[in-house]
């Protein structure tokens, strides 16, 4: 049986031009938003909303993902250490006093201490629950600014959003990161990079959802149009997403040491809220509809 398992262990590196590297984290964040803009403008021609209002949509969204998504990493996981060093939480830095624990392309930053630098990092730590809030935040300020009705903007973001989740779940296994538990499944990863145990491929399995999510949704929007602009396609988004997440969750190891002794841990605890959010959204979008 062990002969069926996947020795996993790819470079983190994507694409290194020397002055820079690319990180496969990195590429799939990007691949995720190119594919959601490109759905959502078509989503978008196909309502006759037109390209001026279109236009925004993409800078709000980028920024309202990215700093809702670290904010959350930084708040919900690791509240201690970075609430002393609150610079750390925007800017991808981070102060080390180990230079072997860096790969060799990251910049150094004197910090003013002879002992420590500045590491360029990169974002190391980005939580979907902060992202979604951002992102809804995000596209309440769009939908002002460009006079469109926020459930309309949400709906059609509800529909396409799975596809950026599934890459940014590929992104976490090129890293080797959000491991599974241990499992004698044949289909186990062995992270070589963590240790030699078989474990459940959480992320993977993530992806998988994700992606069977995105054409749920996308043949319920064929079939179902005008049930853009009830909070149908939001809410089915988020339930889909977040009650699949708790169930996946038992399949995966702890991030951070306080969640040992939870009974749920702290993404169980806060896909909750998103699931009885997505739940009553469905119930009022049926309604109108």
């Amino acid at each position: 049986m062990e002969t069926l398992f996947i020795h996993w262990n790819p470079d983190v590196v994507a694409i290194d031009l020397g002055f820079i590297a690319v990180r496969w984290y990195s590429l799939c964040w990007c691949l995720g938003l190119a594919a959601v803009y490109l759905l959502m403008h078509r989503l978008f021609k196909e309502q006759r909303i037109s390209e001026e209002q279109f236009e925004p949509m993409f800078m709000y969204s980028f920024i309202g993902i990215l700093v809702g998504a670290r904010l959350g990493h930084c708040l919900f996981y690791e509240p201690d250490y970075f609430l002393s060093h609150p610079i750390e939480m925007l800017l991808p830095i981070r102060e080390s006093m180990d230079p072997q624990r860096w790969t060799s392309w990251l910049m150094w930053i004197p910090t003013g201490n002879e002992n420590t630098h500045w590491v360029m990092t990169g974002y190391e730590g980005l939580a979907s629950h902060g992202g979604t809030l951002g992102l809804m935040i995000a596209l309440w300020l769009y939908a002002r600014k460009v006079g469109l009705k926020f459930v309309h903007v949400l709906d059609n973001v509800g529909i396409v959003t799975p596809v950026c989740a599934f890459a940014i779940r590929m992104g976490n296994l090129m890293n080797s990161e959000i491991i599974g538990r241990p499992t004698d499944v044949p289909w186990a990863f062995i992270f070589e990079r963590v240790d030699a145990q078989p474990r459940h491929p959480g992320q993977l399995y993530e992806a998988l959802c994700y992606a069977a999510f995105f054409f749920i949704s996308w043949y319920l929007y064929r079939k179902f149009p005008k049930r853009v602009g009830t909070g149908f396609f939001f809410g089915l988004c988020l339930f889909l997403i977040f009650l699949s997440r708790i169930f996946i969750e038992y399949t995966k190891e702890n991030q951070v040491d306080f969640e040992n002794g939870m009974l749920l841990n702290m993404g169980q605890l806060l896909s909750i809220p998103f699931v009885l959010l997505g739940a009553y959204c469905m119930w009022k979008g049926m309604k109108k509809a």
